[in-house]
C-alpha cells in the first residue's frame, strides 16, 4: 500500500467521521447530561463498535474479491453511487444536532457497551462500509495486510472523534447545539462524499 493511498483513506475517514451521526448523537446525549466523565468509556464503546462492523464488512468483501475481479469492481461502482446517495442526503440535512441530555445514572460499563451496541448493530454501519473501503483497496496487494492498515487508522480516528466530541458537549455545549455549525458540517460533508462518488466512477469508466 503506497503512503499516498493510505493518506487518502485517512482524510477521507476523518472528514466522514466528523459529520454527526447517530453514534455521535448518543456520545453527545451522555455528555451533555453526566459530563466528561462519558468520554472514556463511550470512545471505547464506539471504537469496539466499529471494529464489529468493519470486521464483518471484511469477510464480506474478502469473499467478494475472492470470487471475481468483475463482481469487486461491481461493487465498487455500486458502492461509489451509495456514496453519492448518502452525500446529497447528508447535504440537504438540517442544522438540528437532535440530542437530549441523558441523566439516567448508569456504570462506565454500561456506557461502553451501549455505545458499542448502538454502532455495531446499526446496519447502516456495515453497508457503509462495504461501500466505503473497496474504494480504497489495490487488488494487486495482500487484502488482509490493506484491511488491518485501514481498520486500525479508522478505529483511532474513531477513538479520537468520540472523544473529541464528549469533550466538546460537556465543557462546550453551545457548539454541539448551533444549527449554523452543523449545517456547515452537514454540506461539506455531504460535497465532499458526493465529490468521491463520481470521482471513483469516472475512474473506472476511464479505465
Amino acid at each position: 500500500m503506497s503512503f499516498e493511498n493510505w493518506a487518502a483513506f485517512a482524510a477521507a475517514s476523518t472528514v466522514l467521521l466528523i459529520i454527526p451521526g447517530p453514534t455521535i448523537l448518543l456520545v453527545v446525549s451522555y455528555a451533555l447530561g453526566q459530563g466528561w466523565r462519558t468520554a472514556l468509556p463511550m470512545s471505547v464503546g464506539v471504537a469496539l463498535g466499529d471494529f464489529t462492523a468493519m470486521t464483518l464488512s471484511m469477510l464480506g468483501i474478502g469473499a467478494l474479491l475472492a470470487a471475481s475481479a468483475t463482481v469487486f469492481t461491481i461493487l465498487k461502482l455500486i458502492g461509489a453511487c451509495y456514496l453519492i446517495y448518502l452525500g446529497v442526503k447528508l447535504f440537504r440535512a438540517g442544522g438540528a444536532l437532535k440530542a437530549e441530555p441523558r441523566t439516567d445514572a448508569v456504570s462506565a460499563a454500561k456506557m461502553m457497551a451501549h455505545a458499542w451496541l448502538v454502532t455495531a448493530l446499526n446496519p447502516k454501519s456495515i453497508t457503509f462500509f462495504v461501500a466505503f473501503l473497496p474504494q480504497f483497496l489495490n487488488r494487486e496487494a495482500d487484502f488482509w495486510a490493506q484491511m488491518l492498515i485501514f481498520e486500525a487508522t479508522f478505529l483511532a480516528l474513531a477513538f479520537a472523534n468520540a472523544f473529541g466530541y464528549a469533550l466538546i458537549a460537556a465543557r462546550a455545549r453551545n457548539v454541539v447545539r448551533n444549527p449554523k455549525a452543523i449545517r456547515i458540517f452537514n454540506r461539506t460533508g455531504g460535497t465532499l462524499l458526493v465529490g468521491a462518488g463520481i470521482a471513483t466512477v469516472a475512474m473506472r469508466s476511464g479505465n
